[in-house]
């Protein structure tokens, strides 16, 4: 089959590989759409990958094929993958399968080839059968608005003010469902106007370029008072110390971005006096994907307008050269199958 894998020296790309055979519990589904994520560019870059890897976890697929033994839905079911779980250790019965440490087995951005690929193979509990008026491409990136929903659910259920930093899929995606779930205002950071554009479609009620001059000033006119709920989905270390200065007495600041260097807050002591809760978030749970899915076959989420970059898998290794290494892609989504 083709598929584009990691190469040491060389990155990203399209070749032959040998086709998959099943294990009596294993699956194989024949991917439609699969979306390139932050997270694979950051291990690409990186050079964080064994030679010969298969990235791409954001995947919209068909069962062809089942093991003698595997319990998964029927042959020709629509489905999204997402990792397995035990479903007995803490962190399962506390609703966070997507930490636990037993029983996590990853497609595309862990120990299982993804979804840079014709086929997949994979394990009848990572698969999510797509609901009726879910085409292949919202099915897809699914996961990238679970990863936002995710984030929301870390903070709780209190509706309120909210400040996006990061015009990202997932801080857009965050945007499109904080509107579904009332809060407002809603307030986006971002310097690409494209980005900007799309978070008003999606319902944000203002939009900003953060290196606008005084701009800190000018939104607390808007939120009296600083902001209940702050998302850091930009990966911009000095948007922590910006966010407690904007944040209400007894606010919120989920940091969604992954940051890997030290980062330092400049006014500590804001965090006591305002009594301000740190939090953060990592990927998501299987209910929250099914929660999205179902918001798409309702049509009060869509996915395509983050679309920037809709190409065939070959085109994958120039695309991340062109567009994904260089920031001028807003997502990136590969057309590998019949599309649904």
């Amino acid at each position: 089959m083709k598929a584009v894998v990691f190469r040491k020296n060389r990155g990203l790309v399209y070749e032959e590989v040998p086709d998959y055979s099943l294990d009596a519990g294993e699956v194989l589904v024949k991917v439609a759409n699969t979306g390139f994520c932050g997270s694979d560019h950051s291990l690409v870059a990186g050079g964080l990958l064994p030679d010969g890897y298969i990235l791409g976890h954001e995947i919209s697929a068909v069962v062809v094929g089942k093991g003698a033994e595997a319990e998964a839905p029927a042959l020709g079911t629509r489905v999204c993958i997402r990792p397995t779980y035990c479903g007995n250790c803490l962190n399962c019965r506390s609703g966070k399968q997507q930490l636990c440490r037993v029983q996590r087995r990853t497609t595309g951005i862990g120990d299982l080839p993804g979804g840079f690929a014709e086929y997949v193979k994979v394990y009848p509990q990572m698969l999510i059968p797509i609901p009726p008026g879910v085409d292949s491409r919202n099915a897809a990136l699914a996961e990238t608005f679970a990863s936002a929903l995710h984030a929301i659910n870390c903070t709780g259920n209190q509706v309120s003010s909210v400040l996006v930093m990061g015009g990202g899929p997932i801080g857009l995606g965050a945007i499109a469902i904080l509107k579904i779930l009332g809060y407002g205002p809603i307030v986006l950071f971002e310097p690409v106007p494209a980005k900007r554009e799309i978070a008003l479609l999606y319902g944000a009620d203002h939009v900003f370029d953060p290196r606008e001059k005084n701009l800190d000033q000018q939104v607390m006119t808007i939120v009296p008072g600083g902001f209940i709920k702050t998302f850091e989905c930009s990966g911009v270390k000095t948007n922590i110390d910006r966010a407690i200065g904007l944040a209400a007495d007894c606010g919120q600041i989920c940091i969604v971005s992954v940051i890997f260097s030290p980062l330092e807050i400049g006014a500590p002591f804001l965090v006591n006096f305002k009594e301000i809760r740190l939090t953060a978030s990592i990927s998501n749970t299987h209910q929250e994907n099914i929660q999205c899915l179902d918001w798409m076959a309702q049509g009060k989420l869509d996915a395509r307008p983050l679309i920037s970059d809709d190409e065939p898998l070959e085109r994958l290794p120039d695309v991340y050269r062109e567009r994904i290494e260089t920031g001028r892609a807003v997502k990136v989504l590969l057309r590998i199958g019949e599309e649904f």
